[in-house]
């Protein structure tokens, strides 16, 4: 995904542009982010090698500069800090005892260097312990900037990660995919429900769901048979007609975006975003961020199948949820 090729290294820190704990709370009140926060240690052999290869790669320093606030902390340091309104010391002020702030994140286990990713609002952590290349670095840094972890654990999305940018040699069934223009005379010939997936050319998790989740072969049968599939990039150009109204690429939120985007989400807007349309082009609901097989299936069977017509959602995961060979 990321270009490799290591840039000259930068012995202490790399190539990313680290502030304190502090600073990255107050940058965060002003503009949200996820905060990176590598522990380390002065004797930390592992730490070193770190900051000369994976964070002296010009391409994963730039993602981190750009989508996180990344501090550098020494997880046995004697100073007093701050975080998320509470105060952390440190456990003594013997050499190599490690800091109350590392206990905080890293409980008795503590491994050096450790890798914190923290969403803005401190409310779901993701640590990574030991060295990080890479190539493990990516999916970690995407699940978090692209709020992969809303929906779905990490385990899931790294596998489907490698096997959307390396490992592409896993069983996979086509998918049909249409564009707009082709579903009127769709619909009129062969009435379906439609699935439209709503993508960006940065958008990495949207790739990782085009080429793992509606490859899925059991996924793939059930969008042939019940759907039709259309993948739209929100930054196309092109003015597009849908239902008898023309839709035109705008700037919303100072980001430029097709206006039917909004439109097909029902201004549910996220990247990725699946938005399910009745036979008659009506948006009935939207899966926003990424959404693994296993996830989006009892979706896609609810609306494929008519269930939602009878059904409340929370009785028909009931039902789909109990033992039953036949669904497998």
């Amino acid at each position: 995904m990321f270009q490799h090729g290591f840039s000259q290294a930068v012995e202490t820190n790399g190539l990313v542009k680290w502030i304190s704990i502090k600073e990255a709370q107050e940058k965060n009140k002003q503009f949200q982010r996820p905060l990176l926060i590598d522990f380390y240690t002065d004797w930390c052999g592992w730490c070193k090698h770190m900051m000369r290869t994976t964070y002296s790669n010009a391409a994963i320093a730039e993602y981190i500069n750009t989508n996180f606030y990344p501090v550098k902390f020494d997880a046995e340091g004697k100073d007093t800090i701050e975080y998320n309104g509470k105060v952390y010391k440190p456990t003594s002020k013997e050499p190599k005892t490690p800091h109350e702030f590392a206990l905080k994140l890293m409980g008795n286990q503590l491994s050096y260097p450790t890798t914190a990713f923290i969403t803005n609002n401190y409310e779901f952590n993701l640590l990574s312990q030991g060295y990080l290349e890479e190539k493990k670095m990516e999916p970690i840094l995407v699940f978090m900037v692209e709020n992969v972890w809303r929906t779905t654990n990490y385990e899931v999305f790294g596998t489907n990660f490698a096997k959307t940018f390396y490992d592409t040699n896993f069983r996979k069934k086509p998918v049909k995919i249409y564009t707009f223009k082709e579903l009127d005379k769709l619909q009129k010939k062969k009435p379906k429900k439609v699935l439209v997936h709503i993508t960006s050319s940065f958008c990495n998790s949207c790739k990782v769901m085009s080429k793992t989740t509606f490859m899925d072969s059991a996924i793939a049968k059930i969008i042939n048979e019940k759907y039709y599939l259309v993948e739209f990039n929100a930054e196309v150009n092109d003015t597009i007609e849908f239902k008898g109204e023309k839709f035109i690429k705008s700037v919303i939120n100072n980001f430029p975006l097709h206006s039917l985007s909004l439109k097909i989400c029902d201004n549910r807007f996220s990247l990725p975003a699946t938005c399910v349309l009745d036979e008659k082009l009506n948006t009935i609901d939207v899966f926003n961020f990424y959404f693994s097989a296993d996830l989006i299936k009892p979706g896609l069977i609810f609306y494929g199948d008519n269930h939602y017509k009878t059904k409340k959602w929370a009785e028909f995961v009931t039902e789909y949820n109990k033992p039953n060979p036949k669904k497998k």
